[in-house]
């Protein structure tokens, strides 16, 4: 008796695939996509002390930090640019399956079909928008001392170097 697996190795028809100029270019995206991903995880934020967010990272990294860590494929670890990866996007995915729930308008909108469904994934973009802005501001400006700006007002926008010990 044959496996499922070798009868699907057995039918693979390589020349099929050549042919496949869609499947192709999705496959070069997806690639594409995963070098820009793993190149921005290797790119630090600026404005974050690197000695001093080192020595936080080590003290916490077995808790929360870690898990977080984790998910963002070591882009926290480093302070990269895409550390805060797709979790603010999948936690206003289900904010807006809750609310969906609980809001009629939002409910309305759901049963409306494609264009409803349009309105709701939009909706969702802007609120991961905002909570991408909310945990950016959590991990920049109540880092404990990681953050090297104070704020739109800063010495380094003011053209004055002096306050800054690094």
């Amino acid at each position: 008796m044959v496996s499922a697996a070798e009868q699907l190795a057995a039918n693979l028809n390589f020349g099929a695939f050549a042919k496949a100029e869609e499947l192709k270019k999705r496959i070069w995206f997806t690639l594409a996509a995963l070098v820009v991903y793993r190149l921005g995880t290797y790119i630090p934020i600026p404005g974050i002390n690197p000695a001093a967010f080192a020595e936080s990272f080590k003290a916490q990294s077995s808790g929360i930090l870690g898990m977080f860590n984790m998910f963002a494929g070591g882009a926290v670890e480093r302070m990269a640019i895409f550390a805060l990866n797709i979790m603010p996007y999948i936690s206003a995915s289900i904010i807006m399956q809750l609310m969906t729930s609980v809001v009629p308008t939002l409910e309305a909108l759901k049963k409306e079909g494609e264009q409803g469904r349009k309105q709701i994934n939009q909706y969702t973009r802007y609120l991961t928008v905002a909570l991408a802005a909310f945990q950016a501001y959590g991990i920049a400006y109540r880092s404990g001392g990681l953050a090297r700006l104070a704020g739109p007002s800063s010495s380094i926008l003011a053209g004055s170097s002096a306050s800054r010990p690094w």
